[in-house]
């Protein structure tokens, strides 16, 4: 599948750096998967248009309740907005969410079959659907790889190991992560920046010191050789069974 842009230039020598980077990140974080749970492609769907501003975790506390109640596409379809909105009032925009949630759904029974559709020019005709969302199920529910999900944890990384130049958009800063890294590997890449981000090289209170990854390429990163505390313990997510209900 031909990718609809050109992607920029990158010299053998960094392509060579991003191939240590990947080298390393697999030897620290072969296990980092998609943090949402989910047992359907739907459900990803989902998960990910709540998961906006939100955290996996508040994200994961409340879409056992919501999954339960709304199994199906067609019964968020049957529903409305206002009736899904109890499940999802923990997390932030919870309004706007539940009808983003409803109108994605709607579309999913209406014009896909009630199937979670495999391109990336159908997915974003889908409410509550940006780029990142549409690499985020494409990637994880059915491994194709058109992109790679460029999130605040990917894109500070990407700034901090030298692999973007800082102020890039994350529409810039993805195409020149899929010119530099394989693109069997690009969701692989995308987990690892984000765990690494999100348990060691944190927004704030970075200390490069305490990681191989960060000494030998955070050599830019803000932090290096401030202080900071580290976060190390991490939780696996939960299996995942793909296919569409």
């Amino acid at each position: 599948m031909e990718l609809p842009f050109d992607l920029p230039k990158v010299s053998p020598k960094e392509r060579e750096r991003a191939m240590r980077l990947l080298a390393k990140l697999d030897a620290h974080w072969s296990h980092a998967k998609c943090e949402l749970n989910y047992a359907y492609p739907h459900e990803l769907l989902v998960a990910t248009i709540l998961s906006a501003q939100t955290t996996d975790a508040g994200v994961n506390k409340v879409t056992p309740e919501l999954f339960g109640a709304y199994p199906t596409p067609r019964d968020y379809a049957s529903a409305t907005p206002a009736q899904i909105e109890p499940y999802i009032r923990s997390i932030g925009l919870f309004r706007n969410k539940a009808k983003a949630v409803h109108s994605a759904m709607t579309t999913l029974v209406e014009k896909f079959g009630g199937e979670v559709p495999r391109t990336m020019e159908e997915l974003l005709t889908l409410r509550g659907v940006a780029r990142k969302t549409a690499n985020v199920v494409l990637g994880n529910a059915f491994g194709i790889n058109v992109g790679m999900p460029v999130d605040t944890h990917v894109q500070r990384l990407a700034v901090r190991f030298g692999l973007v130049k800082p102020g890039l958009t994350p529409e810039k800063v993805e195409r020149r992560l899929l010119a530099l890294f394989p693109r069997e590997r690009w969701g692989d890449v995308s987990h690892m920046l984000i765990w690494h981000g999100r348990y060691v090289c944190k927004a704030r209170g970075g200390k490069c010191a305490d990681h191989e990854i960060c000494r030998e390429f955070g050599k830019g990163c803000e932090f290096a050789g401030a202080g900071g505390s580290r976060v190390v313990a991490l939780s696996r997510p939960a299996k995942k069974v793909r296919g569409n209900r």
